[in-house]
């Protein structure tokens, strides 16, 4: 007798082939059989009208932290996630010395948007090296599959002290780097991670210390995954970057290398593809090269106490250090604001490019501004024959700085994100969930690839967009008999209403220790939910019965 039957679904089985209706069995955390006449099942589930495929695999997320609090890894699930990929960028929790802690936590507060408070409260440190991160989560279980990245500024840091975002290394420092590298991927981190991106500072500004390395450094820590022969390494580039560095070190690392995070920049609207231009050279010399890129609008939601959308400019450095009496003393003087508006009006690649138009007033501080709700920065400060900064400022001083703006800052060019989408060399990534928690929530950017890209622009099949999501990302990884819809493969299922899948608008949530808040998108027709055979999330969101079906992900197939 089965588990679980899934009756009369469209099934779209995650390799792009044309879906069929078909029933579904499952015994155990596997599918035993596709077809009909199954027999009898404990659970029988109607998917008359419905369409079935494997989970959605989310490759870019930033859950180590909140998975210590939260093995649920909320609300991807309710999104349609069953797996997730954490410490991109070169951000784990792990490996992490007892008086490193607090440091760790406020350089996260900084460069993922997260809350100091929240982090304090939440982290569970029950693991100092990376090896026992991994089995302290395995062993407190998890909601979803998980794999994580040991991350290139973490690992500088264990070895260098404060010493990580000050200088280079010195030989036998990268040494010990490798060392600690070599012992996660034995371990069963999924790979190696790093940035070079000017927007990742830590706290008072300071660069995240992977951005301090060399290109001697990144050469030899990546070459350790080639001498394992396992792992995947991910970077995010800055704008300077070139394509050239970046082939450099695939050959270096002799393994698959996934390039983030290729958004489109309306001031300079060729650099993208210039990047995807050099993956795609890279590819042709055999390295296994790919492009993150992201199905969504990258739009954030801010005030000036976390001002996220400067902290990529070199005049906004001042600011970064100063909080209060002295923030608003700063925010008011003419000289750091010209300064700031000198270095807009170049236009170069950046997260926030000064394009004004796109920022708006969300919520008011003061009801008698109640009237500049809903509109431009640009428009009322033209209204009042301002600069835009001068004028999102004032405002901003006038609520002590709680002023409530969005910014839709890249990626709002649809033609140029469709070629992104399609490109045969790009990977749809960069949800950042779990980070950035107050300013925006992309954990549903599969649900936006099938209701507004597949179903709504017509750009690709679904069958093609269920492919990206599932099977794409698990062969990419290594991730054995998952992102398929397969006798064997493991039963990770996403049960949903293809006529209405999508995401809703970003809705408040005050559910995060130490009271703190985030943004979530709710899903919209999605059905039901399975993490290896067990029933996680369903039309109302996650299941508070769900337990902990997930596993830590640590083997992985070669490729």
């Amino acid at each position: 007798m089965n588990d679980l039957l899934i009756k009369n679904a469209d099934l779209y089985d995650g390799l792009g082939n044309p879906a069929r209706r078909a029933d579904l069995a499952v015994t155990g955390d596997r599918i035993t059989a596709i077809g009909t006449q199954l027999g009898e099942a404990a659970t029988v589930v109607d998917g008359t009208g419905l369409a079935l495929m494997p989970g959605i695999i989310d490759s870019h997320t930033h859950y180590d932290a909140q998975l210590t609090w939260d093995p649920s890894a909320s609300p991807s699930p309710a999104l349609g996630v069953t797996t997730v990929l954490m410490g991109n960028c070169g951000f784990s929790i792990a490996p992490c010395k007892p008086e490193a802690r607090d440091l760790n936590l406020r350089n996260l507060t900084f460069v993922e948007g997260m809350s100091l408070e929240t982090l304090r409260a939440g982290v569970n440190w029950q693991f100092e090296t990376f090896p026992q991160y991994l089995d302290f989560i395995e062993k407190q279980g998890v909601g979803v599959n998980a794999a994580a990245y040991v991350g290139h500024s973490t690992v500088r840091s264990w070895v260098m002290g404060d010493e990580a975002s000050a200088r280079a290394a010195t030989a036998q420092e990268i040494d010990q780097m490798r060392a600690i590298i070599r012992e996660a991927l034995e371990a069963g981190a999924v790979g190696f991670s790093s940035t070079t991106s000017f927007q990742h500072n830590g706290e008072n500004g300071v660069p995240m210390p992977s951005r301090l390395a060399k290109d001697e450094e990144f050469q030899a820590l990546v070459s350790t995954l080639g001498e394992c022969g396992k792992g995947v390494f991910m970077m995010t580039k800055s704008s300077e970057t070139r394509p050239q560095w970046l082939q450099s070190v695939a050959a270096a690392a002799k393994r698959p290398f996934l390039v983030a995070a290729l958004l489109h920049n309306p001031m300079v609207p060729d650099a993208v593809f210039d990047d995807m231009r050099g993956v795609a050279q890279g590819r042709e010399q055999g390295l296994q090269m790919f492009g993150a890129v992201s199905c969504c609008p990258l739009k954030f939601e801010f005030d000036m106490r976390e001002p996220y959308i400067f902290e990529g400019l070199k005049s906004w450095k001042p600011a970064m250090s100063v909080r209060g009496a002295q923030a608003r003393d700063l925010f008011a003087d003419r000289g750091f604001r010209q300064t700031v508006k000198d270095e807009l009006a170049i236009k170069v690649r950046r997260v926030f490019t000064g394009d004004w138009e796109k920022v708006h007033v969300v919520q008011v501080n003061d009801p008698a501004h109640q009237k500049y709700e809903g509109h431009s920065v640009a428009e009322l400060a033209a209204a009042d024959g301002i600069h835009p900064f001068d004028w999102l400022l004032n405002l901003s001083l006038e609520e002590d700085l709680r002023t409530a703006f969005t910014a839709v800052l890249l990626n709002a060019d649809e033609d140029a994100v469709a070629r992104l989408l399609t490109d045969v060399n790009s990977i749809v990534s960069l949800s950042d969930a779990g980070a950035h928690t107050t300013f925006f929530n992309d954990a549903g950017f599969g649900l936006h690839l099938m209701g507004y890209w597949a179903r709504d622009k017509k750009l690709m099949s679904l069958e093609r967009a269920a492919q990206k999501l599932t099977s794409e990302q698990a062969r990419l990884f290594g991730f054995k008999n998952r992102g398929v819809l397969q006798t064997g493969a493991f039963a990770d299922l996403l049960l949903f209403d293809p006529a209405t899948v999508g995401r809703e608008a970003a809705k408040r949530h005050f559910d995060l220790p130490a009271k703190g808040t985030r943004l979530i998108t709710p899903a919209r027709g999605v059905e039901k939910v399975w993490v290896n055979g067990r029933l996680v999330a369903d039309a109302h969101g996650m299941r508070s019965d769900a337990g902990r079906p997930g596993r830590v992900l640590r083997d992985f197939a070669s490729n």
